[in-house]
């Protein structure tokens, strides 16, 4: 019988008709339609390409033979963009791993194609655990800084339950970069001996304290801050004609009324906002210092104005969220960008951290003691909260030295 034709035919939709492959037009299916009902307010990439480019990934995954448990992985992703006659194919194919994982059907969403640094136990642990509290450009700061500490211990043979302070000093001594940065790197390090002496008793000397930079006696630029008229001028010029006004209202009320940093802002889920009690939990502050703390009325009219009236119905319970498909979460360098353009349009030169200043300069003349602002601005230590005393020279002296203003 001449049915070469016919035969194939047959062949092929056996092949469509594979479990795997059922499951992948089903995972398309599902995928499609939710992406059409979140695009409707905020379109970005159209649906229609999306759709083309995954019946691409169909008829590649078919021809291939590949397996359910092999469609979404970076090995896969790349072969795939190679063949795609699509230009950025991976994207709406990491698009899909993400809504997948999220509904559980596969156990991690496709990524970017970056440079993966490898590092050994506890780091990689200590990395996971920020991961949920942090933007993702901060954790590839902090891993990389890591991966260089990491370099110098296996160098020097140095175990990390037996670091003293004289290796830790040494280490950055010889990091070849500016005061400021040595700062943030001190700052990285402490954190981590931090989460060593505290959580992996690791070491048994908590090492953080010890670990301080050389004391500076005069600053050219004190902590900037916003007087009472500033604050009106800014809350007086704030917008709430887009969707982006309405969300950035309420970072800056947060900002103001909390002294929230930007990236506690941009990691706040939906689950540490209670209405109910008038209460906002952050339970993974930096430096392990959880808070409950009181949301004000204005605040909480901030934020549910934007729960209701401009955030995207995102997979995601971070409070905020980008307003492009797939609405992911913000991150910290944005969140500070919209607060200081904000405070640009107002005409008052600062940034997100100005307000947070703001914050600490209300309550010193509401009469807080250092050790209390201490615990409600999150610091590791006393020493981080004085300069916020800077602020008010006559207020610093009555804080410190209990004299009579």
């Amino acid at each position: 019988m001449k049915c070469g034709g016919l035969s194939a035919m047959h062949f092929r939709g056996d092949r469509m008709a594979d479990r795997d492959i059922r499951m992948l037009v089903e995972a398309i299916v599902d995928y499609l339609e939710w992406e059409k009902s979140m695009k409707v307010h905020a379109p970005h990439r159209s649906v229609i390409q999306d759709s083309l480019v995954l019946i691409d990934f169909l008829r590649f995954a078919a021809r291939k033979d590949i397996v359910w448990q092999d469609m979404f992985t970076c090995h896969t992703r790349k072969e795939f963009s190679h063949s795609s006659g699509f230009k950025h194919a991976s994207c709406a194919l990491i698009a899909l791993s993400r809504f997948l994982s999220i509904n559980g059907k596969i156990p991690r969403p496709l990524r970017s194609p970056r440079r993966q640094i490898q590092l050994p136990e506890p780091f990689e642990t200590y990395i996971h655990k920020q991961s949920h509290k942090a933007s993702f450009n901060y954790l590839r700061q902090v891993k990389s800084f890591l991966a260089t500490f990491h370099a110098y211990l296996e160098k020097h043979s140095i175990a990390l339950a037996k670091l003293k302070i004289e290796d830790l000093d040494q280490f950055l001594a010889g990091l070849k970069v500016g005061r400021s940065t040595r700062s943030i790197y001190r700052s990285h390090l402490r954190v981590f001996l931090m989460y060593l002496h505290r959580e992996r008793r690791i070491l048994k000397k908590d090492l953080a304290p010890l670990l301080v930079g050389p004391r500076l006696f005069s600053k050219n630029k004190p902590p900037q801050f916003l007087r009472p008229q500033e604050v009106q001028k800014l809350f007086a010029s704030l917008s709430l004609s887009t969707r982006s006004d309405i969300r950035t209202c309420a970072m800056i009320h947060l900002a103001y009324t909390l002294g929230l940093r930007p990236v506690e802002i941009g990691t706040l889920t939906l689950d540490d906002i209670s209405f109910r009690k008038a209460e906002l939990t952050l339970s993974n502050r930096k430096g392990f210092n959880p808070v409950t703390l009181p949301l004000p009325e204005q605040t909480i009219k901030a934020i549910a104005a934007y729960l209701e009236k401009a955030r995207p119905k995102s997979l995601s319970r971070h409070l905020f969220v980008g307003f492009m498909f797939p609405y992911q979460p913000m991150q910290s360098s944005s969140v500070s960008q919209r607060i200081s353009n904000a405070m640009k349009r107002a005409g008052l030169s600062g940034s997100a951290y100005s307000l947070r200043h703001t914050y600490a300069q209300n309550l010193l003349h509401l009469g807080h003691s250092v050790y209390q602002i201490k615990e409600m601005m999150g610091h590791d230590t006393i020493h981080s909260t004085q300069k916020y005393l800077s602020i008010h020279v006559d207020l610093m002296r009555k804080v410190l030295f209990h004299e009579t203003l």
